[in-house]
């Protein structure tokens, strides 16, 4: 038995889940953003009292890395990585994309192309096949009517997650399906147990949120 805590902040709706090896035994759902951080140990707390379970009977810790917003992703990796030092327990870490393509998974004929909306007209994106085997490792893109014209002539591609609908606005392929769906951290379950049962653990002290790309902020004007 491998009792895991999972969390996702690194979207618009953050989650986190208590499994049993692969059996899932409980979810909580924040849906504002603003308030993923003050929500979370909160959540944590409530869930394992519920469920009549202590944190030291944790025996990993899984966390999905991003991309996604930065804030969200530090805010996840930071209680993440507490727990683990605290409880003397193994991180595991699962990509955000790899995470959403997988809440599709079933309705897959060929391909999933998980996006997340990265302002504007760019999503960070990957690809993977219906066996969750990634065809194109996560990138920045910006999106228009030719984006991914390459995949589209001869496969079927499921687009999801925030940034799929700014792609329907644009693309029109008869092979390109739309769903909206929202990811949580129940899809990190499977992710975590396989990792788990290999003993493949994440770096504690040198894994750090996958940004894609590097932080921007204007610069403030000095004060007079």
């Amino acid at each position: 038995m491998a009792l895991i805590l999972h969390i996702d902040t690194a979207l618009e709706t953050a989650s986190v889940c208590l499994s049993d090896d692969e059996n899932v035994i409980a979810l909580a759902i924040n849906t504002d953003q603003k308030d993923h951080a003050a929500w979370l140990h909160n959540s944590i707390r409530e869930m394992m009292t519920k469920h009549d379970t202590r944190l030291n009977r944790l025996q990993a810790i899984s966390v999905s890395i991003g991309p996604g917003s930065y804030t969200g992703l530090r805010v996840g990796l930071s209680a993440a990585k507490g727990f683990c030092y605290a409880l003397n327990i193994p991180l595991i870490t699962t990509g955000t994309l790899e995470m959403i393509a997988n809440s599709v998974k079933s309705k897959a004929t060929d391909l999933i192309c998980p996006l997340i909306d990265a302002r504007r007209m760019e999503v960070y994106s990957a690809v993977y096949d219906k066996q969750m085997t990634e065809v194109e490792k996560p990138s920045a893109m910006i999106i228009d009517e030719n984006s991914f014209s390459h995949l589209l002539t001869n496969q079927k591609l499921i687009f999801t997650g925030s940034g799929s609908k700014k792609l329907q606005q644009v693309l029109s392929n008869a092979n390109a399906y739309f769903i909206d769906t929202v990811a949580t951290a129940e899809q990190l379950v499977v992710f975590a147990h396989l990792s788990y049962r290999k003993q493949q653990f994440a770096d504690l002290a040198y894994t750090e949120p996958l940004y894609i790309k590097d932080f921007y902020s204007p610069a403030r004007k000095p004060l007079v």
